[in-house]
């Protein structure tokens, strides 16, 4: 009884109490992706910070809103309503703007970053595969700022409602046009869907800009920027079009005007809420054809990160 004890107790004998037990295959990922938000924490303090610089002006001007406030409420239905979405509008393109411009500096040094610095060599020496740690890469401009983008949203607005709120008590004010007159998650659900639309539309620039990160031998901004640029050129003097130069326009600008039926997010129209056309945006051959050049692009950067040398 006891020599059995003793062989079940003792590793030598018994092989599986030795055995190493395999770490889940998304634990790699999940570190991959906490390592970029250490080392870029600007993927969360610039959005926060736009936030709070929003709110900043708008406490500094309250007095000036209790006057605009009392003015709406002596307006029609649907000029109150577009009078109150305003603001709300421009603080959430605001920080959809920021965000997508840490989006495009971020990919211009997520790969660039580690081969100047020569960390690669590190990286590569850990059990983490090369399409894992780009896939990481890919999921912050894709995932983690579109989420922290609409968390940042819905909590500023939210702050600005309770401000504007305060006001109209203070200054014993009609408060009933806020809550009837604001919809407010109406508001957030088309800046998600408006942030979602743009997460896919973009694609194929952030695994573009990715593409020179692994790639550039310097000035990442300037190869990104002048490459296509100087392409368009060459393809309009050689063959007299200007296509590429409209290709690069619709892709920048259609993020904002596709997904919806008005032309625009933030165009001022007669309807102070922009109507979504998500059956036109999910038909829409640009969206798609994107979706494919973007997984050939991050099919390249992986490749480009295993065989690339470090500067």
């Amino acid at each position: 009884m006891t020599s059995t004890s003793e062989a079940m107790t003792d590793p030598s004998l018994n092989p599986k109490a030795g055995a190493h037990v395999p770490a889940a295959p998304t634990r790699p990922f999940y570190w991959s992706l906490r390592r970029e938000l250490w080392e870029n924490r600007s993927i969360y303090i610039a959005p926060i910070a736009t936030a709070a610089v929003i709110l900043l002006g708008f406490l500094m001007g309250m007095t000036h809103i209790a006057g605009h406030l009392h003015q709406v409420s002596e307006l029609d239905a649907p000029n109150q309503l577009a009078a109150l979405v305003a603001p709300y509008r421009v603080a959430a393109l605001l920080v959809i703007v920021v965000s997508l411009i840490v989006a495009v500096f971020y990919c211009l040094d997520a790969l660039y970053g580690e081969r100047r610095d020569r960390t690669v060599l590190f990286w590569k020496s850990l059990p983490v595969s090369d399409l894992t740690a780009v896939l990481a890469k890919a999921s912050v401009p894709m995932v983690l700022l579109p989420v922290i983008s609409i968390v940042t949203i819905v909590a500023m607005e939210a702050i600005m409602w309770v401000m504007s709120l305060a006001m109209l008590i203070a200054h014993h004010m009609d408060t009933g046009m806020l809550f009837s007159q604001l919809p407010l998650g109406e508001l957030w659900l088309v800046f998600l869907y408006a942030i979602l639309a743009n997460t896919l539309w973009y694609a194929p620039i952030y695994g573009y800009l990715l593409l020179v990160s692994a790639w550039a031998p310097r000035s990442t901004f300037l190869w990104a920027l002048l490459s296509p640029l100087a392409l368009a050129v060459v393809v309009r003097i050689a063959f007299r079009s200007s296509y590429l130069f409209e290709l690069l326009h619709s892709r920048i600008a259609g993020g904002f005007s596709s997904p919806f039926e008005d032309g625009s997010l933030f165009a001022m129209t007669d309807d102070p809420i922009p109507r979504i056309d998500l059956s036109g945006f999910l038909a829409s051959p640009g969206l798609w054809i994107g979706l494919v050049v973007a997984a050939g692009l991050f099919a390249a950067v992986v490749w480009l990160r295993r065989n690339r040398d470090p500067l």
